[in-house]
């Protein structure tokens, strides 16, 4: 009896083993024909958004290179020459630095002269927060923008040290040892397989104006903070950067604007659609942080030419892509204020710029 009931069992099982097994031939199928019809099919720029949206994943980055060879790949995703450019800091015209009280509390701007012919007042003085985070929505993404109108508390936040043997923080933790009220993700890090622990940041470290990590002659793209609390973008050495005074500086990319021209004024500039972390600069010296969602149904996220969009309709005279996907991700007040794309919860970064 019992060896009728096993074999039954058996049988069922074996059963259920086929059904999934057939299942999952028909899903790898249809999703090798999608890949197929995108990467083989009529449009070229299907098959472009597509391979840069999965080799600027840690995972999926093999999918690209199934119906393409690596030459294929790598003249799809390979960018365009470094244009020579300089950020003109006279663009920038910081009033209020170091004026604004903090933790969200709304302050007076008198920086407008609202008094009429017999010197009486004609109208409140307007009233502007020094921070602000406010929601930014398209058809096929959302996301947070912290606004932060004095660029002195904007700071970067590093772990204690670098190295193979080292480790970075997450988010939260990297306010807290910095005392930040908020920020976002910074610069890239050696990340094999989405395995990365923040210790080997990619590119150079500029932290309060001292070379944290990186060579003299690291050549990358530059992103940071002067000591005049001036954004910084560029293609420059980490000598260049210190010989410009930077006060605080990572590396990733691309520059998305640069005194206010945008940089896909000639041609787009692509990347997938996926998370995305963003900062710029505009020309009063108010800081933007922006986090696009994504890879979920409610986000997909965007391109680099839609930062440049975004932060165009916010004003921003210089801007730059930070690292995104899994580690895009802003925190407000100890709480994460956006939808995380890493399935593990936060991931360790290397650098972060936060909010004093």
């Amino acid at each position: 009896m019992i060896k009728t009931k096993l074999k039954k069992t058996g049988k069922y099982l074996l059963r259920a083993l086929y059904v999934f097994l057939i299942t999952l031939a028909f899903v790898l199928i249809f999703l090798l024909g999608g890949i197929a019809v995108l990467v083989k099919g009529p449009s070229s720029e299907a098959k472009s958004l597509f391979v840069q949206t999965v080799k600027e994943t840690s995972a999926a980055g093999f999918l690209a290179h199934i119906f393409l060879s690596d030459d294929e790949v790598n003249e799809i995703i390979a960018r365009s020459d470094v244009e020579d450019y300089e950020v003109d800091t006279s663009l920038i015209r910081i009033e209020h630095s170091g004026s604004y009280v903090t933790h969200d509390r709304p302050v007076k701007d008198t920086s407008v002269d609202t008094s009429d012919e017999t010197g009486q007042s004609s109208a409140a003085p307007e009233e502007k927060k020094d921070l602000e985070v406010v929601e930014v929505k398209g058809n096929t993404y959302k996301g947070t923008l912290m606004i932060v109108r004095d660029p002195s508390r904007v700071i970067l936040g590093t772990p204690d040290a670098y190295g193979s043997d080292k480790y970075g923080l997450v988010l939260r933790e990297m306010c807290k040892k910095h005392g930040a009220v908020g920020g976002i993700n910074a610069g890239g890090f050696y990340d094999v397989n989405g395995s990365g622990t923040g210790g080997i940041p990619d590119g150079i470290v500029i932290k309060d104006g001292e070379l944290m990590w990186g060579q003299p002659s690291t050549t990358s793209t530059v992103i940071g903070f002067d000591k005049n609390n001036v954004l910084r973008v560029g293609w420059m050495s980490a000598q260049n950067a210190l010989d410009l005074g930077m006060r605080d500086a990572c590396s990733f990319g691309p520059a998305l604007i640069v005194n206010g021209r945008p940089m896909n004024e000639k041609y787009k500039l692509g990347g997938g659609v996926n998370p995305r972390t963003a900062i710029g600069q505009t020309s009063d010296g108010t800081v933007l942080l922006l986090v696009i969602d994504g890879r979920s149904i409610s986000s997909l996220g965007v391109t680099y030419d839609d930062l440049i969009d975004i932060m165009l309709s916010y004003g921003a005279v210089n801007a730059a892509n930070l690292d995104g996907g899994s580690s895009t991700l802003m925190v407000y007040n100890g709480e994460t204020v956006n939808s995380s794309a890493y399935l593990f919860g936060e991931r360790i970064l290397a650098t972060a710029f936060l909010v004093k």
